[in-house]
């Protein structure tokens, strides 16, 4: 389930069309300003790549930068080329003398998504116009620019893995190669030690971002670069999901049930489904439905068969009572309810079904009596990001291909986990990347209403690393009243930037 889920999960004001400064600007120039030839930070684009230069307004400013699209190399270590790793970068240009400026890589996840949903949606200049609430406005789309991009803070580079966007293997027998765990984490290895190389950018400051499994190739990645020389300042981990097992339902596995549970309690509190003691005050509803699933509930699951009638019923109300789900539901399912099943029940009498990466969303039922079908998140946001990065990319920034941009599945087969009678694990790397590099830092963003990568999930492997105090205080977590893609929300997307902001001013001190 988990790899269909991940296929789909992966993974803004409703007005008239904005005029932006990247827009008109980006028919000024399709190469380097001349006036920018004796700063840092120039791009140095690969053969066939466009440079445009652009103006937008970001936290309250007018910010010149130029934007970079083409793609890198990945060669294996005998040199030869077996795929092209598509990118978008965009880099504010600085005197000389300026200290270089931090330099962020960001991936989304799937495995199978392109990053265009960090990019359009959340750190990059513009941004797909959405409905404050982060819902669909009506066709046809619009971008704005994004008053809380990343891009005064850093230069960004957007990175699409090999099978998503525009990238592909040399070679059509080659692509199953980077299917797969320890492949995808090489190939995205090379490609940031050669985005270094040729951008002069060894000396700068680097972060990771990922989103999903982004956040799962990061903390693999993290490992495998401080082996190759590169010392990160810092991941930002979106959505965050390291270990497998938190969140794959299976048979004998009864530990995503325990840690999803105050998920569905958000969602429930959110869709208005809870006792008005419950319904009072999120914060504190949160709090209790954690300490009971971390204590009362976790006890039931762990004596199974051994619970009597009466220990069982009691459980079942409990359980109700936190997810808004009859108790009569509960019990039929053994006290244990997969995420899908609780999309589903939730909103049955209303004949919806909410979604499963941001569970505020919700569509018709059009059937009620089989398994979930599809995720109403995706549906809110697969056109707009479809429709305005394709529009986007060729008129604005000027990269011109025939091929399709995937951007959520379509360019990858089978995914080959790599985990043999065993749950796929980056949590470890993550561990081994601190210790190696005690500088390292580490912010996990989680929003309370994601079905797909919990928020008590990711804190649960966090407490699970078997990192020491001082290593541990290299981590801090964030909390918002959003979904998957948090930054979907108006006020969300503000707040990920102020913590982002300060999360790396915090790493760069030392």
């Amino acid at each position: 389930m988990f790899r269909s889920l991940l296929l789909v999960a992966t993974l803004l004001f409703a007005s008239a069309h904005v005029p932006s400064y990247a827009a008109a600007a980006a028919h000024e120039s399709k190469q380097q300003n001349v006036e920018h030839q004796e700063t840092q930070n120039k791009l140095a684009p690969s053969s066939g790549a466009m440079v445009t230069s652009h103006k937008a307004r970001i936290g309250g400013k007018e910010l010149s930068y130029q934007a970079c699209a083409g793609t890198l190399p990945v060669q294996n270590d005998a040199g030869e080329t077996e795929a092209d790793i598509f990118y978008v970068s965009y880099a504010v240009p600085q005197p000389a003398a300026a200290k270089p400026r931090p330099l962020l890589f960001v991936f989304n996840g799937g495995p199978g998504a392109a990053s265009v949903w960090l990019h359009l949606g959340a750190l990059g200049p513009r941004r797909v116009q959405m409905m404050p609430d982060g819902s669909m406005p009506p066709p046809p789309f619009h971008l704005v620019d994004n008053a809380s991009s990343w891009l005064d803070m850093a230069d960004l580079v957007f990175v699409d893995p090999v099978g998503t966007g525009f990238s592909r293997a040399a070679k059509p027998d080659l692509a199953k190669k980077f299917a797969a765990v320890q492949p995808d984490i090489d190939s995205l290895g090379r490609f940031v030690r050669l985005y270094l190389t040729r951008n002069g950018r060894w000396d700068a400051p680097v972060f990771l971002v990922g989103e999903s499994y982004g956040t799962f190739r990061c903390a693999g990645l993290a490992e495998h670069l401080v082996e190759h020389g590169v010392a990160l300042n810092g991941l930002v981990l979106i959505s965050s999901v390291l270990n497998m097992q938190t969140i794959t339902f299976d048979i004998g596995n009864d530990l995503p049930f325990q840690l999803f549970l105050p998920s569905y309690t958000a969602t429930a509190w959110y869709h208005k489904k809870l006792a008005p003691d419950l319904q009072a005050n999120l914060d504190r509803t949160l709090a209790q439905a954690e300490q009971w699933a971390a204590t009362e509930y976790l006890w039931a699951l762990n004596q199974g068969d051994r619970l009597t009638a009466e220990q069982r019923k009691n459980i079942a109300a409990k359980m109700a009572a936190f997810t808004g789900l009859s108790a009569e539901l509960i019990e039929n399912r053994n006290l244990r309810v997969d995420n899908r099943d609780f999309a589903r029940e939730l909103l049955r009498r209303e004949g919806r079904i909410v979604g499963l990466m941001d569970s505020r969303f919700n569509a018709e039922n059009p059937e009620p009596g089989k398994h979930l079908g599809f995720d109403a998140t995706v549906t809110n946001i697969r056109p707009p990001f479809t429709s305005t990065v394709n529009a986007y990319l060729r008129e604005e920034l000027g990269y011109q291909s025939d091929q399709e941009y995937f951007v959520l599945g379509g360019g990858i087969g089978r995914w080959d986990w790599e985990a043999k009678n065993s749950y796929a694990d980056t949590s470890e790397n993550l561990r081994d990347a601190m210790v190696k590099n005690p500088y390292l830092k580490v912010m996990v963003a989680s929003g309370l209403f994601d079905l797909a990568t919990p928020h008590f999930a990711s804190d649960h492997t966090l407490a699970h690393l078997g990192l020491g105090p001082q290593l541990r205080s290299n981590i801090s977590s964030k909390r918002y009243r959003s979904g998957h893609m948090m930054y979907l929300e108006a006020d969300s997307l503000t707040q990920l930037k102020e913590d982002a902001a300060a999360f790396i001013g915090q790493s760069l001190k030392h």
